[in-house]
């Protein structure tokens, strides 16, 4: 039975894990270590990319040696090496991919490099045999995306971002608001209590026939109501109100891409997808539909190397690596058909 190691570091998380599957039964997650860089972040109020690398350059040999004795494995063990090759900051991605090159190279094993996104895209499908088609939204700091997913490595996208993305949004509101970076579980915190239907704030593009997203001027309909506001907003109503403005849109193209596709499944991941008023809204939209709801496990929301150690396991599988002179790809999308 193949076991992989991944490394993920395509922005400020710093991760290890250890998988191990074959074809027919459900992966089985040896070992999966993250090391946060939140706080060394927050007084800058977001990533910066310098202090992102050189702090992957110094946890990354600590948490490999920490995944292989917690998996009760050795190098030698480990029938192949994957890392995440895109998207990402490129000097962050570089920390992984080289180290995981190495560790491939020297112990003659093929590498893996591997899209983020089809990480996530992934992820809800972790602990089963196989990826059955369905729709997929991948909600996160730097991306929401719809995809069509036909199965493991046959994806079409339907509808992304046109501005920010939807965990972008819910960061620089967060700052307007004067809530610390990330910005994302902050304004879930000072939601609760308040009422959502307090501020009337846009659903740009919800009932337009396309499936792509624009947060950019729900994003400005906070600003001007702060600014006209000057007194004492309710930050409770503020953020529920912008948050549930949020879940209407991903919610609204989510089912419509269910319609158009003819798809029975929807399938939600990314690390916005942890938000618990965005899950329950979720799953009850998908009651309603007759639609099956399958989030991604909440360990594995957001950056994770057991998303991208179960990619490569099933592209292991299926007899594919990756030439180690392939370089790394910061702005790599997720639109493939490898089948």
């Amino acid at each position: 039975m193949p076991v992989i190691l991944a490394i993920e570091s395509s922005c400020d998380e710093t991760a290890v894990a250890i998988v191990r599957g074959e074809a027919g039964q459900a992966a089985e997650v040896l070992a999966s270590e993250i090391s946060s860089q939140i706080e060394l972040h927050r007084e800058h109020g977001g990533v910066v990319p310098e202090l992102a690398s050189r702090n992957h350059s110094l946890r990354l040999r600590g948490l490999v040696e920490k995944a292989l004795a917690d998996a009760a494995v050795t190098m030698e063990e480990i029938a192949a090496f994957a890392a995440t090759t895109g998207p990402g900051l490129a000097s962050s991605l570089l920390v992984g991919s080289t180290a995981a090159k190495g560790m491939a190279c020297a112990l003659d094993r093929p590498f893996l490099g591997i899209n983020h996104l089809e990480g996530h895209l992934l992820s809800p499908f972790l602990h089963q045999t196989s990826v059955p088609p369905h729709v997929s939204l991948i909600v996160s700091g730097g991306h929401t995306l719809l995809l069509d997913v036909e199965g493991a490595g046959r994806y079409h996208k339907l509808g992304g971002t046109r501005d920010d993305a939807a965990g972008e949004a819910f960061d620089k509101v967060g700052k307007m608001l004067g809530l610390p970076y990330p910005g994302g579980p902050e304004i879930e915190k000072a939601a609760l209590g308040g009422n959502p239907a307090a501020y009337d704030f846009p659903r740009s593009m919800r009932h337009d026939p396309h499936l792509d997203f624009s947060f950019s001027g729900l994003k400005t309909a906070v600003l001007y109501t702060l600014q006209k506001e000057q007194g004492n907003p309710s930050l409770a109503d503020l953020a529920a109100s912008f948050q549930q403005a949020v879940i209407d849109i991903l919610i609204a193209k989510t089912l419509r891409a269910a319609r158009q596709s003819g798809r029975h499944i929807v399938a939600l991941s990314g690390g916005v997808s942890l938000n618990r008023a965005l899950r329950e809204a979720m799953r009850r939209a998908c009651e309603s539909a007759a639609l099956e709801l399958v989030a991604a496990p909440a360990d594995f929301c957001t950056d994770n190397a057991a998303m991208i150690a179960f990619a490569a396991l099933l592209r292991h599988l299926a007899g594919e690596s990756t030439p180690l002179a392939e370089d790394i790809h910061p702005n790599l999308p997720l639109v493939c058909s490898r089948a």
